[in-house]
């Protein structure tokens, strides 16, 4: 019998925006030598009664029997190449069409049935990709033509402005002292591994937005775009 990534404690599945919803979850990983339990969230798009998963994190039985209510789960994708552990558990379940972007490390057993591009085909309509182009590792931010502009994103920005009940009380001490925590960031594990160079934000920085979904942290809502071009400015100078 296959094996899936175990369900882990998670909050509610929340309607952040109309036909928009975000769960948070919990994440154990090593990270530069130590492991780490930490939160991370999941967005799910619905769209003529189809749902979109992006950012997958398995939910218990009690709240997949709500996802179930919400709509049919027709597609999984993936737009971080650090993230993903839970996607075989949802396209095998809902037999649902896994996006993925060329290069990521995918699961062991999963086939990518549609590549992310920009410019290409995608998950639900009103929706553009925006992909970092100088990075060791594929990550991409999916931009929603909704309420103003929503961008969902994975481990590249981020909005943990303080550790939630999803971590443990060794992890805290060290993200803080590494200043994870922190409005409209960008993900320092993320910098680290894939190492983006300044054009990726110089193009980033053009596209309009007004809200983000982030893989880590809380929703930022209608100041995301000036939020997150403050934080560009000081890693980068742009």
């Amino acid at each position: 019998m296959k094996q899936y990534h175990e369900a882990m404690p998670h909050g509610p599945i929340q309607e952040v925006f109309k036909d928009v919803f975000f769960v948070t979850g919990t994440m154990k990983n090593e990270f530069f030598g130590s492991m780490w339990q930490f939160s991370r969230n999941m967005t799910i798009v619905r769209e003529n009664g189809n749902l979109t998963i992006v950012n997958s994190v398995r939910l218990k039985d009690e709240a997949l029997a709500e996802l179930d209510r919400l709509g049919k789960v027709v597609n999984v994708v993936r737009i971080g190449d650090m993230h993903g552990i839970d996607d075989p558990f949802y396209v095998d379940r809902y037999q649902a069409q896994f996006w993925a972007m060329p290069g990521m490390r995918v699961q062991e057993g999963l086939h990518v049935d549609k590549e992310l591009k920009e410019g290409g085909e995608m998950p639900f309509g009103d929706c553009t990709f925006f992909e970092f182009k100088t990075v060791l590792r594929p990550e991409g931010i999916l931009r929603l033509d909704r309420e103003g502009g929503i961008m969902i994103a994975c481990d590249s920005l981020q909005n943990w402005i303080s550790p939630d009940q999803f971590f443990d009380e060794n992890t805290v001490p060290t993200m803080e002292k590494m200043n994870f925590f922190k409005k409209a960031g960008l993900g320092l594990a993320w910098l680290h591994e894939s190492q983006p160079k300044p054009e990726d934000f110089e193009r980033l920085k053009k596209i309009e937005f007004k809200h983000a979904l982030c893989g880590h942290g809380n929703p930022l809502k209608h100041e995301a775009q000036e939020e997150y071009h403050k934080t560009i400015a000081q890693f980068f100078n742009l």
